[in-house]
């Protein structure tokens, strides 16, 4: 079992960066891919960055490529979303999630089992 609890949302200008963390348990946090989704009022939930269990690779959207960093420390069980260069259309409740061992990185929803409560991101315009 692996609980997830996601911190460091808020409200920022546009232009402003921000740094999301997910703390992790469970004994197999580790072995995870980890992975950042978020969800604007009337949209569907979709991907935004992902890494496998040893840092080794990362995926992130394409409208977030330059912009946002995902990054893990797996002696702290905990994952990271550097934002920088924030816009008004990153307005989302952002996920944390978990999901089984992979070499590569999904972007489907339900390939993750575990998934954090949200924290709130607002960039104003």
């Amino acid at each position: 079992q692996v609980q997830l609890v996601e911190s460091g949302g808020g409200l920022v200008q546009a232009g402003g960066s921000l740094r999301l963390s997910c703390a992790g348990s469970g004994r197999t946090f580790s072995t995870m891919t980890m992975g950042w989704f978020r969800q604007a009022p009337g949209k569907e939930r979709e991907f935004v960055a992902g890494i496998i269990w040893n840092g080794g690779h990362t995926d992130n959207t394409d409208v977030v490529k330059g912009r946002f960093t995902i990054s893990r420390d797996n002696a702290k069980n905990t994952v990271h979303l550097q934002m920088n260069s924030l816009r008004p259309e990153d307005t989302a409740v952002y996920y944390c999630t978990a999901g089984p061992l992979r070499a590569t990185i999904s972007t489907r929803s339900y390939e993750y089992g575990y998934w954090g409560q949200g924290t709130q991101v607002t960039v104003s315009s």
